[in-house]
C-alpha cells in the first residue's frame, strides 16, 4: 500500500500580515515551502508527494521545483477556499482504491522522521491519525472576557500535523461532510462522523507552526540550531571506485574515515600539514586537488577534518596564535570547499566539514574554537543554498567529544568509556556522504 504525503501549502496567511504568503517567506536560505517538502522528499517512507497550493502562486512554485529537483513529487494541484477544500482535492486525485494519506501543513517545517515514521506505523493498526503535545499551560474557557470553565488540563492536548488516514475513510468523511465547512482539520470530520477512533501519536514541541511574523524569528532560531542524527540505512558498499580527498587525513577521525573508505573500495587521498599540505594557503589546496583530479578524471567527494584546539583567555594568548587557530579552523575550510567547487560539479559530489558541540555556546577558555566551529556551521548552511544550483551537498559533523590525538593533547587522560570513539565518527561521516542531506549539522553520539 502506498503511502501519499499530501502538502497543503494555498493558506494565504490571514495572521500572518505580510506581503507575500509565508510559504514562501525564507529561513535560514530557503523559503518554509522548500524546508517541508524536503522533509518529505528525504523520508524513505513516502512514496509520492502531492502539493496543494495557491494557485496565484504556481509559477513560483514551479520555479522552486525545478531548482530543488524534487524526485517524489506528482501532483501539482491548485488549492480551494477553505482548508477542508484543499484537502478534499489532494485525496480527489489518488484514484488508488487504498492507500494511507499522510497530510501535513507546510507551515510546520520542524517535523521530524520519528513523528513519521510513528504515524505510518500506527496506520497498521489504526485508520485515523492525529499528532499532539500535551498542554504545558492552563487553558480557560471565557465568555465576554469572563471565565466560563477551567478545563483539566491533562486532558488537553495541543494538536500538530501531520494528520494521518487511510484514504477511503477520509473520502467517506468528506462526503459525508460536503456542505459542512465548520471545521479546521481532516481528525475532525472523522469525528463528527463517528467513523472511526483517532489514535494520537506523540508530537514533539519544535514541529511548530509559522503563523505570525514573530515565529519567523523562534524558526530562524530553530534552523541555527538544528541538527540530525546520520542516516543509517545509506550502503558502504556504494563506495567502491569513487575518489575521497580527506584533508587532515593522517591522524584521528579523518584517518579513521580514510580507512573505512579504503575498505569499502574508495580510492583516497590524504592530505594535512605532515605531508606538506597547508590548508591555510588556497593555492596549496587547489593544487592538490587538481593532482588528484589529473590521476583520476574525477573526485567524488571532499572532507576537511583538520583542527586545532588551543586553551586559554583571549586576553592572554598571542594575537599571531589566535590568528593561526582561525585560519586553520575556518578559513582552511573554506580554501577546501571553494578549491573543490570545480570538480564536484562533475560528479554532483559531496562535501562534509566539522564541527564541535560548542558552536551552540561559546565556552570560556576556548573562545576562538568555539567560535570557528559556529561558523562552520552558518558557513556550511549558507552554502547548501549556493552549491544547490550545481547540484552538490555540504554537510557538517557535530561529534560528541571523541577520542582523537587532538583532543589527547589539550585535555589529557580521561575516564575510560567516556569519549565517543572517531571509527564510529567515521561510519556516520561516509553514510552522510551517500545521503540526499545538505545544509544539515549531524550529530554522533556514543551508546549509552
Amino acid at each position: 500500500m502506498k503511502n501519499y504525503g499530501i502538502i497543503l501549502a494555498s493558506g494565504i496567511g490571514s495572521r500572518y500580515s505580510n506581503e507575500i504568503p509565508k510559504q514562501f517567506v525564507k529561513i535560514a536560505g530557503k523559503t518554509v515551502l522548500e524546508h517541508t517538502l524536503t522533509i518529505f522528499e528525504n523520508y524513505n517512507g513516502i512514496d509520492e508527494i502531492i502539493l496543494v497550493i495557491t494557485p496565484g502562486y504556481r509559477h513560483f512554485v514551479e520555479d522552486i521545483l525545478l531548482k530543488n529537483n524534487y524526485k517524489k513529487i506528482t501532483k501539482l494541484l491548485n488549492g480551494g477556499d477553505t482548508r477542508k477544500e484543499s484537502s478534499y482535492i489532494a485525496i480527489s486525485s489518488i484514484t488508488d482504491e487504498e492507500a494511507n494519506v499522510i497530510i501535513h501543513d507546510c507551515a510546520r517545517p520542524f517535523l521530524s522522521e520519528r513523528i513519521l515514521s510513528d504515524c505510518i506505523a500506527a496506520l497498521e493498526k489504526y485508520d485515523a491519525i492525529d499528532v499532539a503535545i500535551p498542554s504545558t499551560d492552563t487553558v480557560i474557557k471565557i465568555e465576554n472576557d469572563i471565565i466560563e470553565s477551567i478545563p483539566n488540563r491533562s486532558k488537553l492536548m495541543r494538536g500538530q500535523t501531520p494528520q494521518c488516514f487511510k484514504l477511503s475513510l477520509l473520502k467517506k468523511a468528506h462526503e459525508l461532510s460536503r456542505n459542512d465547512n465548520n471545521f479546521t482539520d481532516d481528525c475532525g470530520l472523522i469525528i463528527k462522523n463517528n467513523l472511526a477512533k483517532v489514535f494520537v501519536v506523540k508530537g514533539s514541541d519544535e514541529n511548530i507552526k509559522i503563523t505570525y511574523p514573530e515565529d519567523i524569528y523562534m524558526a530562524d532560531k530553530l534552523f541555527q540550531l538544528k541538527s540530525l542524527t546520520y542516516p543509517q540505512n545509506e550502503e558502504l558498499e556504494k563506495f567502491k571506485d569513487k575518489i575521497v580527498v580527506i584533508f587532515g587525513g593522517t591522524s584521528g577521525i579523518g584517518l579513521c574515515i580514510a580507512k573505512e573508505s579504503e575498505k569499502y573500495g574508495a580510492k583516497v587521498y590524504c592530505a594535512s600539514s605532515r605531508n606538506g599540505c597547508d590548508i591555510t594557503s588556497y593555492d596549496t589546496v587547489s593544487e592538490f586537488l587538481k593532482t588528484v583530479y589529473d590521476q583520476n578524471g574525477k573526485i567524488d567527494y571532499v572532507i576537511n577534518s583538520a583542527g586545532v584546539l588551543k586553551i586559554g583567555k583571549l586576553q592572554d594568548r598571542q594575537i599571531d596564535d589566535i590568528k593561526k587557530e582561525i585560519e586553520i579552523n575556518y578559513i582552511g575550510s573554506i580554501n577546501v570547499v571553494k578549491a573543490s567547487i570545480p570538480y564536484l560539479k562533475e560528479t554532483h559530489g559531496g562535501i562534509l566539514l566539522f564541527t564541535s558541540s560548542s558552536y551552540t555556546r561559546g565556552r570560556a577558555l576556548y573562545s576562538t574554537y568555539s567560535s570557528t566551529k559556529a561558523g562552520i556551521v552558518n558557513l556550511s548552511q549558507a552554502l547548501a543554498e549556493e552549491l544547490a544550483f550545481d547540484n552538490i551537498r555540504i554537510n557538517t559533523i557535530n561529534p560528541e567529544r571523541c577520542a582523537t590525538p587532538m583532543r589527547f593533547r589539550a585535555f589529557g587522560k580521561e575516564p575510560e568509556g567516556s569519549l565517543l570513539q572517531p571509527e564510529k565518527v567515521a561510519v556516520a561521516s561516509l553514510k552522510t556522504l551517500l545521503s540526499n542531506l545538505t545544509g544539515q549539522v549531524i550529530d554522533v553520539k556514543r551508546e549509552r
